[in-house]
């Protein structure tokens, strides 16, 4: 059972979804840790210093996805 889950789906270029990506690496490289703000609350999530890195790619006829996990 999930005791917190936060999805959020939105549309942007390749360099705002990279960014975005950007500070994400930044805060884990920085803090051990990742931020994320919703509805005006604060999440901290301490990461350790060894995490399992999955990527996945699918290829469709009309969509791709890139698909990027952290797990730990």
């Amino acid at each position: 059972m999930d005791i917190l889950e936060i999805e959020q789906k939105e549309t942007l270029s390749r360099e705002e979804a990279a960014a975005k990506m950007r500070a994400i690496a930044d805060m884990l490289a920085r803090n051990n840790e990742v931020e994320f703000e919703r509805a005006g609350t604060r999440i901290v999530v301490e990461v350790p210093d060894e995490v399992r890195l999955k990527i996945e790619l699918e290829v469709e006829t009309d969509e791709r996805e890139l698909e990027i996990e952290l797990t730990w």
